[in-house]
């Protein structure tokens, strides 16, 4: 990856709706050469995926939590089993393995309380291995975003 590269992904992190035209006004290449760029970086993984970021208030301002989980056991097929559960549940945005008081951190989303409830009661039934959980509710958004910053750009 050179220079161009990391421009052309500190940019479409920015606005990933920018047309090959738009963007040469932050990297020196023609748009024939950054449509090149872009779909080489899709191809090599650099650019995982492109996506609308949908408001909140849209959608009837959901209710965002942050939960922390601890597991029974670290055996490999309970967390295998874990893991393809929280990828598949829609209500959870983010999910991450971690170190220090809780094995996994979560972001879920929920219209509801109600709703939130229900998940984890689900979690709990079909997932024997879960010991306990800690549940944050997000009071607002100071910051949200994914865009990682890239050295050189």
């Amino acid at each position: 990856m050179d220079g161009y590269d990391r421009q052309l992904l500190a940019a479409l992190q920015a606005d990933a709706d920018q047309t090959a035209e738009q963007l040469t006004a932050r990297v020196a290449a023609s748009p024939s050469a950054i449509q090149r760029r872009i779909r080489r970086l899709k191809e090599t993984g650099a650019i995982e995926r492109t996506v609308a970021i949908a408001s909140p208030r849209a959608l009837g301002s959901p209710t965002f939590l942050v939960v922390s989980l601890e597991v029974e056991r670290e055996r490999p097929e309970l967390m295998a089993h874990f893991r393809r559960w929280l990828a598949a549940e829609d209500q959870i945005q983010q999910a991450y393995y971690v170190t220090g008081n809780a094995d996994f951190v979560l972001i879920v989303t929920a219209t509801d309380m109600e709703s939130y409830e229900a998940l984890m009661s689900r979690m709990l039934a079909e997932n024997s291995n879960v010991r306990r959980y800690h549940t944050n509710v997000m009071l607002g958004h100071v910051k949200r975003g994914m865009a990682i910053p890239v050295p050189g750009s």
